[in-house]
């Protein structure tokens, strides 16, 4: 290994299990935007079947709204879910700018009325924060690169004791953007690691990001197809892998 990296990880699915909190507060703004709408408390199947193709926070309450639909079908927004986004946002009448605004809105209400139970919907991957503090021993660092608002993931950082070297919500741009001001800004290797296998092909189509080393984390929000015939520059991690020494790693 030519020096220790900095290992920047994806906030949800590489760290956090945070399905209850998405669907919690995707229903509830949705619920704020049309209140007629008839959705469970409880998870749908649906939306867990969908996650692994949402890409932003706003996506999460049009597919809320959508489930309450009552001719709603999954199989188009499993074939062709990004085709199906402008139909839907176009249906509803709604922006997508709106729709993040009031995702922020319904966590910022969580969190001041209850904070322990909004953190408590969020939970580490087994291992995960231990593994993180260790890679301090290795002389690596760790930061945060994720699509949710920055101040949220610090809030469930610091509720089991973490403190990234950065973190970078969707506030600073796209994460090959960020990544591209990584590589400019430090010297040492860049390692990144995501559960969304579309952003890893995109960082990997970009001649400007080819020093970053890729990892598609195994325990994350997958489809069923997505560890399969991984293109070249794309290392597909395991917990096991993830929790071996850094000089180790695939």
């Amino acid at each position: 290994m030519d020096g220790a990296p900095l290992v920047v990880c994806d906030f949800d699915g590489v760290l956090v299990n945070g399905m209850a909190e998405y669907w919690f507060a995707a229903r509830h703004a949705a619920l704020d935007l049309e209140a007629t709408l008839q959705l469970p408390e409880g998870l749908p199947a649906a939306f867990q079947q969908l996650r692994p193709l949402i890409h932003r926070g706003w996506e999460m309450v049009l597919v809320a709204a959508e489930l309450a639909r009552a001719d709603f079908h999954l199989q188009p927004w499993l074939e062709a879910y990004a085709d199906q986004l402008p139909l839907a946002l176009a249906r509803w009448g709604w922006t997508a700018d709106q729709l993040q605004t009031r995702l922020e809105r319904v966590r910022e209400r969580a969190i001041a009325s209850d904070l322990q139970h909004w953190l408590g919907l969020h939970e580490f991957y087994p291992g995960v924060p231990e593994r993180l503090r260790q890679l301090g021993d290795e002389g690596a660092s760790w930061a945060v690169l994720t699509t949710k608002g920055g101040a949220f993931a610090r809030q469930i950082l610091a509720s089991a004791g973490l403190e990234p070297w950065a973190l970078y919500g969707h506030e600073q741009g796209s994460k090959p953007a960020v990544l591209a001001r990584l590589l400019r800004d430090q010297s040492r290797p860049i390692w990144f690691i995501e559960d969304r296998r579309p952003t890893l092909e995109q960082v990997r189509s970009q001649s400007e990001l080819a020093a970053v080393r890729c990892f598609l984390a195994s325990w994350g929000y997958l489809l069923p197809s997505d560890g399969q015939a991984l293109p070249p520059g794309i290392h597909w991690l395991e917990p096991d892998a993830f929790a071996a020494p850094l000089a180790r790693w695939p």
